[in-house]
């Protein structure tokens, strides 16, 4: 029969990682192939247009909007402070002028005489692209940004809020299925990236967002506790761009949900290195996931070897979670790929695996309901 594949998240030792790095408008890059960067360089820049600060001058200064242009003390293109002069009325006999001067500080962009107002653009707004990726600079888009290379540890989760930040991996929770809470997050966890083992509770995010950690990572998270540090539902929108002074990243699923073994194990042997996490999440049409990139050193490059494997191929002894009731947040590996299809309870016909879970119990589920963990 043919092969079969399944969508899947990236949990691996070691991977060859590219990134791309890119501005949102054309800019400077500040890097060049073959340069070696760090997380937080700096390697393109540009400057957004400023925000503009439209003045009725004609109300002001109560006159026609044809005569404003007459009354201006100042010409499209020059830059003013605040409490500069703008415009003066001839008054009468030379006498009882207005004046009208600057509340904020920008260039003037233009003088209207059909509409008497005048158009104050505010200070450039910087726009910094920092590499994300440690590693090497292997592609220089012109006027754009980077492509960056890198052997890292990769973790992809299945939710997250926040965006980019970097702290060392702390373990709070001594097993996978312990309860990340708030008595197990302290002072000294300042700008790491805590790694809890199921579910992580409302109280231990709060606590975590007071002693100023980078971000917190665990199997599970209650929807109700999660709408309550948004302050909002979130919907359906990309996430990333949340301010709540942490990024969050949920490896499982929503609920009670014991984080992967194999997860676990791998953020526990690299407690103490430096990590990258995005917790960008878009779920529909163009799927995002949230990712913890650790780069590996010399030493752990020369110990790890990268897997080989095809991207969501379906085989016998292929990791994969379930993703549908009645076995949801299950873990366990491909023990069987029947070709024929399987009538079932909704009477209707599918193709089905038989999976192994890590309890040891073989169950029967649709292919739709699983997903790959690639190693």
């Amino acid at each position: 029969m043919a092969q079969a594949y399944t969508p899947g998240l990236k949990v691996t030792n070691r991977l060859s990682h590219r990134m791309r790095r890119v501005l949102p408008i054309a800019g400077e890059v500040r890097v060049s192939v073959r340069d070696r960067v760090q997380a937080r360089d700096v390697v393109a820049e540009t400057f957004m247009p400023g925000d503009i600060s439209p003045v009725n001058l004609a109300n002001a200064l109560s006159l026609p909007p044809a005569d404003v242009p007459e009354c201006m003390l100042i010409q499209e293109g020059v830059r003013v402070e605040v409490g500069q002069p703008l415009a003066q009325t001839k008054g009468i006999f030379g006498l009882f002028k207005s004046e009208y001067k600057s509340k904020v500080a920008g260039t003037v962009e233009s003088i209207s005489n059909v509409t008497g107002q005048l158009i104050i653009r505010g200070e450039p707004l910087p726009v910094q692209v920092q590499a994300f990726l440690a590693g090497e600079v292997v592609e220089v888009i012109p006027n754009a940004g980077v492509v960056i290379e890198a052997e890292v540890s990769f973790v992809q989760g299945i939710f997250g809020i926040g965006g980019e930040t970097y702290g060392t991996v702390r373990m709070a929770c001594k097993q996978q299925s312990d309860e990340l809470n708030a008595e197990l997050i302290g002072p000294d966890m300042k700008d790491c990236v805590i790694v809890g083992g199921a579910r992580m509770t409302g109280d231990a995010v709060r606590r975590a967002i007071e002693v100023g950690a980078a971000a917190v990572i665990s199997g599970g998270m209650d929807d109700q506790d999660l709408r309550e540090i948004l302050g909002y539902d979130l919907g359906v929108a990309i996430t990333g761009s949340e301010q709540i002074g942490i990024t969050l990243v949920i490896t499982e699923g929503f609920g009670e949900i014991a984080m992967a073994k194999r997860t676990f194990q791998l953020f526990s042997s690299r407690e103490g290195d430096a990590a990258a996490v995005n917790g960008a999440t878009q779920i529909r049409a163009g799927v995002m996931r949230p990712e913890i990139v650790i780069p590996l050193s010399e030493e752990e490059k020369a110990r790890e070897v990268e897997p080989e494997h095809t991207a969501g191929l379906l085989e016998v002894g292929a990791s994969v979670r379930i993703i549908r009731d009645p076995y949801f947040g299950q873990i366990g590996k491909v023990a069987g790929l029947p070709a024929e299809l399987t009538v079932l309870n909704s009477e209707s016909k599918a193709r089905v695996l038989e999976v192994e879970c890590e309890s040891g119990e073989h169950v029967v589920v649709p292919r739709a309901n699983v997903e790959m963990i690639e190693e």
